[in-house]
Parts: structure tokens; sequence; C-alpha cells
């Protein structure tokens, strides 16, 4: 148990076909891909109204659920999607309060870790599904994390993108920050619609690339801001889509002690990508001590250091797709 592999970038796969010496000169054709187009909007009925998403290839069969970052959007895969073979299936979801999936009503906290657990339990019960196989990043990543964590027998495959497990803050920064997050909280929800700020497309786009800092170019931001801006409807601009309560994001945190012991509860298989040099972390010895509890008790743990940015799946998705295909493959 807990094998580990580290790799560097392959190249990546090309889509002619190529030369082999196992077929005595023959061409080999390259393997089918899911391609740009092989995807539908999703929707799902929740209490506060739907949650919205893109379902990649075949609706015949059982998804990989995939959960984007933290103020992200299900854009998010757009690039990496089209990359994986052809008789994949992903279900890549907008998380509550981002893109297009409905806010949560007025007086309603996000305790984001919490509500993405039980986000991916109520679509995996309402369609039954089992051994599931799950795809993150960042956020989303700690999401599928922690309910590999809460649904051991459950879970086939984890698939991690440049995250181990929920980011963790020491206790005293969580109990010195948790006055001024309820504060901001309020001050967000009060804030009315008409003095949110209003931008220009363009202006949008630029406010984007350098709220990022690096970590995405700018024909990704435009993916990103495909499902994460709309329409003022009383001036000529746009907002975001994402709700601005979700700024409020120190609630709900774990401690280090917390992740490794959801890390030690996971069975499945993994793959972990980390991106180099990828996010910088508070804590970033956590990341190495989540990979090693993780080798503990889970079937198989593949740790793979790929070159990149931390929205590297996006910006650079030809680096990480032969690895996703490798595990699905030998998994």
């Amino acid at each position: 148990m807990g094998q580990t592999r580290v790799a560097t970038t392959p190249t990546a796969q090309s889509s002619e076909a190529t030369l082999s010496p196992d077929t005595n000169g023959l061409q080999e054709e390259a393997p089918q891909l899911l391609g740009e187009d092989s995807w539908e909007e999703f929707s799902i009925d929740v209490p506060w109204g739907t949650v919205e998403g893109k379902w990649w290839g075949s609706k015949e069969q059982q998804p990989i659920i995939a959960l984007h970052g933290w103020q992200d959007n299900c854009g998010s895969f757009d690039r990496l999607c089209p990359l994986l073979p052809a008789d994949t299936s992903v279900l890549a979801i907008d998380l509550p309060g981002h893109g297009k999936s409905s806010h949560y009503p007025q007086g309603m906290q996000y305790f984001i870790f919490w509500d993405g657990i039980c986000l991916i339990r109520r679509i995996v019960r309402k369609y039954n599904w089992k051994n599931v196989s799950l795809l993150g990043h960042s956020l989303g990543g700690a999401l599928t994390f922690m309910y590999a964590a809460s649904f051991p027998t459950e879970v086939d495959k984890l698939i991690n993108i440049d995250i181990a497990g929920p980011t963790v803050r020491s206790t005293e920064r969580m109990a010195q920050g948790t006055g001024k997050a309820l504060d901001k909280f309020l001050d967000y929800e009060s804030l009315p619609e008409s003095k949110q700020p209003c931008y220009s497309y363009d202006e949008m786009i630029k406010l984007v690339l350098d709220a990022y800092d690096g970590s995405v170019d700018e024909p990704s931001v435009r993916v990103l801001m495909n499902r994460g801006m709309r329409h003022n409807p009383s001036k000529d601009g746009y907002l975001f889509a994402r709700d601005l309560r979700l700024k409020v994001s120190l609630l709900g945190m774990f401690t280090a002690e917390q992740t490794l012991a959801y890390a030690r509860q996971i069975r499945c298989r993994v793959l972990n990508i980390r991106g180099t040099p990828g996010m910088k972390f508070e804590t970033p010895q956590v990341y190495a001590d989540v990979i090693a509890a993780l080798r503990e008790n889970a079937g198989k743990v593949v740790y793979v250091e790929v070159p990149g940015t931390h929205h590297l799946h996006l910006v650079t998705p030809e680096r990480v797709a032969p690895h996703i295909n490798q595990f699905l493959k030998d998994a």
C-alpha cells in the first residue's frame, strides 16, 4: 500500500499518428480525446436553487466529479477536459455562489469546506453513484480530499491539482481573525447590488488578471470569466457573478492536526499533481506531511511535480493531462 512515484512532466501527447518500432514501423493512431465540444450544460435542483455545471463526455456513464478552486468556476477545467480520453466522462460543477450556480439565501454563511463535502454527497446520493472518482483543483481538491476521507469505502480514485488537503491555519490566527471575518461577512451581505463595482469587459479582464498575480494569463482569464461575470441589469457594464460573501473564507478552516487525521482515513488510489512553483502556502511543510500520511493507508499514491503556476491545469493543461490519463489507465 502507499506506493509512490515521483515523475517529471512528459512531452505532451501529440494528436498525430506516430511511428513505433513495436509495430514494424506501422503508424500507431494517437489516443482519441474528448475534444472541445464534447460537453453539455448541467443543472441540478437543490433546496436553495440550482447547482450548474458542464458535463463532459457521455452522460450514459458515471462521471468523474470535478470541483474548481475558490472564487473560480467550472470553466477552470475547460482546457483540461478536452485532453482527457474520449471514453472519459467528467461532471464539472460550479460550487454554490460561484459561476452560474445559485447564491445562498440572505442570512446564510458559506462554510466552504463543509458545504462542499455535503454538496458532493447530495449529488452522489441523488444519482446513486458507487465507487466515485473525484478531481479537484485548490479548494476543489480540498473538498474532494475531505469527501474521500469522510466516505473512505465509497471513493475509487482521487486526483488533486496543486493541493494536498484543506488549507490550514494556526489556532491563534483563527481566533484573532474571527471577529473581523464576521463583520466583513455582514458588510458584504448588506451591500446592495447598486453599490457593487461595475466594470467594462476589458476592465474586468485586467482586474482579474492583476488579482491572480501571475497564476493565470489573459486567455485563461477570458475562459474563467465566461461564467465568472454577468451583465449589470441597471448599468452598462459587468459585475462578478460570484457571491461577494465568498470572500469571507476564514470561518471553518482546519488545523494541521485535523487535516492529517483526515488524510489517514483515505483508502482510495490517489494522484497528486503539485505545480512548481505552484501556490505558496503559509505552512508549506504540511503539503509533504499530508502526502506522507496518505501513504499510510491509501491504496496507491502517485505524487508528481509539474512545472507551472497554481492554475497549471488551465494555463498549461498539456503538462497535466498526460499524468491524469496515465493514472486513469493504470488505476
